[in-house]
């Protein structure tokens, strides 16, 4: 009855991984570009050991990939809003320095001038830098990156001044995975310099004036967490049981 109780209990402490990735999600159902992760796979495999080798234990595939299946827009009007459209990404500076890549639009500029989201990750452009605009300074963003920059003191007649493109790729053709700080990075494999990644086949493209929700769906997230809680529940059942049934064998052994 141990090899009942030990596959119960492997997968009790398998679906925990599930179970943190779940209410992460349902956490993160009202931040504005956040993208769960793909449904993670668990499979059966052979408990390696002295004494285990006709022990068999479910297991979690470990992988944090994201899925970037677009949101609802949410129209803002906020000219510094964008919303990023298909399977489109941003690259943000991320708290360590590194290059990483977001969903999340909701732009401002700090006190020093710098182009940030609201994750308060300095926005970068194709070169590489962040994006700096004079304080004061009027901003539009065009639907293919470009920010420009107007002094509202000079003439309606003076064309603004391109300060800059915004880093945009299109992750169509790849898969990226969730980063320790939830930005997005490349798999290993798919990077190149600095941790970008080559642009897909499509075009990326921005929606001004809104913002995109997180494509999280509380209604299925919800059932998913009853349906871990019955399974937890089974599966606490089942070591009893085998217990009980331990107990009942050693019984009649002594009886005899």
């Amino acid at each position: 009855m141990d090899r009942l109780a030990f596959t119960a209990m492997a997968s009790i402490n398998e679906r925990r991984l599930l179970r943190e990735q779940l209410n992460n999600e349902l956490a993160n159902a009202s931040t504005v570009g956040f993208k769960k992760s793909v449904d993670k796979a668990m499979v059966a495999v052979k408990a390696k050991g002295d004494g285990w080798d006709t022990r068999i234990q479910p297991y979690i595939e470990k992988m944090n990939a994201v899925s970037l299946e677009p949101g609802h827009l949410m129209a803002t009007g906020n000219r510094m809003d964008i919303a990023l459209q298909e399977q489109a990404v941003m690259g943000v500076q991320a708290k360590d320095g590194t290059l990483a890549f977001t969903r999340r639009g909701d732009l401002h500029l700090n006190s020093e001038g710098v182009l940030e989201n609201g994750s308060y990750h300095p926005v970068l452009s194709e070169d590489g830098g962040p994006i700096t605009i004079p304080t004061g300074f009027e901003v539009n963003i065009t639907a293919e990156g470009d920010v420009y920059a107007r002094n509202p003191a000079q003439p309606l007649n003076e064309p603004p001044v391109l300060v800059g493109r915004i880093m945009l790729r299109d992750a169509s053709a790849i898969t990226l995975q969730r980063r320790p700080d939830s930005l997005f990075a490349p798999y290993p494999e798919n990077a190149i310099a600095n941790g970008d990644f080559a642009n897909g086949p499509k075009q990326p493209k921005i929606v001004r004036g809104a913002l995109e929700s997180s494509n999280v769906n509380v209604v299925t997230a919800m059932v998913k967490l009853i349906d871990f809680s019955r399974s937890f529940e089974t599966q606490v059942r089942t070591i009893k049981e085998a217990k009980s049934l331990d107990e009942a064998g050693a019984s009649m052994l002594k009886a005899r």
